[in-house]
């Protein structure tokens, strides 16, 4: 009866789930092909752009509604077996919660991987091509992007800025140096006209020398900066967090994000997509011990109150957790494995009660 019931569960879950998921996705999609209409089909792009605009923002959208997904098809799930009264029969067996979690394990870390997969992989590179269309909501990003072509590198506590480069990052044009101490402050800034890698160091033409104190400027044909420069490009050129993978940002965070954004900003990040990984696990399984409360009756009122409220509130927190941690108020680690945890907690709880009352 087990394998049975277990497998019976998740398909009506998986297919509730993808019901809601692709019918929520597609109708934003759908709004934004038309509010963006003019910009997506410009330069004879037609309907082959509405294609290609639907293909590459399709995986953040349904990335966005994932786990409020899941919670909602199990909510349905057990509401329609509620409603029938098969639930029942099911507690009637003597089946807990607890054994009803574990038929639905697999289903969890699936939908984990599923989740995870997607931030990391889908929505990094489709956000990428994104930026470099510059279609609707991501011109702003194209045109911070594409300002100078700007590249960043970073050397110990010096943090470099390049207009231009050659493809393997020997060759710089429009330098400049920010010489920071041990502390970050600034102490002086190298401006060159060229910079040309050579025997292991940089060769700096046409340069000036602004130092933090109140001297006039140094001014020299030829200098070299020994430091060794690393490129932000392996990650991504702006800095923006959403277009990087795990290990990207790790990259960043190892390089105290290239001066681009503070380091805590990608730190809250990488412990956030690690923490994604549980989300879908516990949205399935907060909602088994509300339907397990009452054995009898009507148990609608308690499934879409405690689990939608759960849900949301798991969201809302979550939102403002990541911003604390962007903003270094709470620890980065804290950040992003607080609201996973508290949910964690409280779904055994709920385990626990239920457990005890039967």
């Amino acid at each position: 009866m087990i394998p049975v019931l277990g497998r019976m569960l998740s398909r009506m879950i998986l297919a509730r789930f993808l019901v809601i998921v692709l019918g929520m996705s597609m109708l934003v999609l759908t709004l934004e092909v038309v509010a963006y209409m003019d910009d997506i089909t410009a330069n004879g792009a037609g309907f082959a752009g509405m294609l290609r605009y639907a293909g590459l923002r399709l995986p953040g959208l349904v990335a966005v509604f994932f786990t409020m997904s899941l919670l909602l098809a199990m909510v349905l799930t057990l509401l329609e077996l509620g409603y029938r009264n098969e639930m029942v029969p099911i507690w009637a067996a003597g089946v807990t919660p607890l054994q009803l979690m574990g038929m639905l394990l697999p289903l969890g870390i699936l939908m984990g991987v599923v989740q995870f997969a997607l931030e990391d992989r889908l929505v990094p590179s489709a956000v990428k091509e994104l930026s470099g269309w510059g279609v609707g909501e991501y011109a702003q990003k194209k045109l911070s992007a594409s300002r100078g072509g700007v590249i960043w590198m970073r050397s110990g506590n010096d943090i470099l800025r390049a207009g231009k480069a050659n493809a393997q990052a020997t060759e710089l044009s429009d330098v400049i140096i920010f010489r920071r101490d041990a502390d970050g402050l600034l102490t002086e800034q190298i401006f060159a006209r060229t910079a040309r890698r050579e025997a292991g160091r940089w060769l700096l033409r046409n340069v000036a020398v602004y130092r933090r104190e109140p001297v006039p400027p140094a001014r020299l044909d030829a200098l070299v900066y020994s430091g060794d420069l690393k490129l932000a490009a392996q990650g991504v050129r702006t800095g923006d967090p959403d277009e990087m993978s795990l290990k990207e940002l790790k990259y960043f965070i190892d390089n105290l994000g290239f001066g681009l954004r503070p380091v805590q900003v990608y730190q809250t990040r990488w412990h956030r997509r690690l923490a994604s990984l549980l989300v879908p696990l516990l949205m399935i399984a907060v909602c088994l011990p509300l339907a397990a409360r009452f054995r009898r009756g009507n148990i609608a009122m308690v499934l879409l109150v405690g689990g939608v409220a759960i849900g949301f509130g798991f969201f809302v927190f979550d939102g403002l957790a990541m911003t604390v941690g962007e903003l270094g108020l709470v620890p980065p680690w804290l950040a992003g494995w607080m609201p996973v945890s508290l949910l964690a907690i409280l779904t055994l709880a709920l385990y626990a009660r239920a457990e005890t009352v039967q």
